[in-house]
């Protein structure tokens, strides 16, 4: 199974894509959407769909996890990271994929078993549980990655309760 993970920002939205066979997880790969700050911001909601739509044409992925909203200083940002998520939940939807909503904590315990962990800590756990060579060395894609991890354990937690 292609699992697709979701960093949503409206300036740049990490991905992540993983293979899970059995109970082995697969990098396929990783990256991040990156948007123009000169473009207005419903350009850049549509760079957003249109970036996403290509990852998950290119991968197939069948199921999604996006990470949630967080609690804001800032209204205006949380706006802005509202409307970028919406985008990219509907993208995954028009395209077949199922989405998974998780918490930046859920994700972090995750991945890292510390709800509060730094990022630098779940990009070094994201590289050990793949078995990658090299640390993504975007936050917005390790971040992605560690969702489409988290993903998969809830998945495997699924398939032990149907068996």
């Amino acid at each position: 199974m292609i699992l697709l993970g979701i960093d949503p920002g409206s300036r740049a939205t990490g991905y992540g894509v993983i293979r899970l066979q059995g109970n082995h997880l697969r990098h396929i790969a990783h990256g991040a959407i990156r948007t123009n700050d000169k473009d207005t911001f419903p350009q850049r909601l549509h760079v957003l769909n249109k970036g996403l739509q290509a990852v998950i044409r290119e991968y197939q992925p069948q199921s999604a996890c996006i990470e949630n909203l967080f609690l804001s200083q800032n209204p205006q940002s949380a706006l802005k990271l509202g409307h970028a998520r919406g985008v990219l939940i509907l993208t995954c939807l028009q395209e077949g994929v199922e989405v998974v909503e998780l918490s930046a904590l859920q994700i972090k315990q995750s991945v890292t078993g510390y709800g509060k962990a730094p990022k630098e800590q779940v990009g070094k756990m994201v590289t050990m549980l793949l078995g990658l060579s090299n640390p993504p060395t975007s936050a917005d894609a390790a971040d992605a990655l560690a969702g489409a991890i988290a993903l998969s354990q809830i998945l495997q937690t699924q398939q032990r309760i149907a068996r």
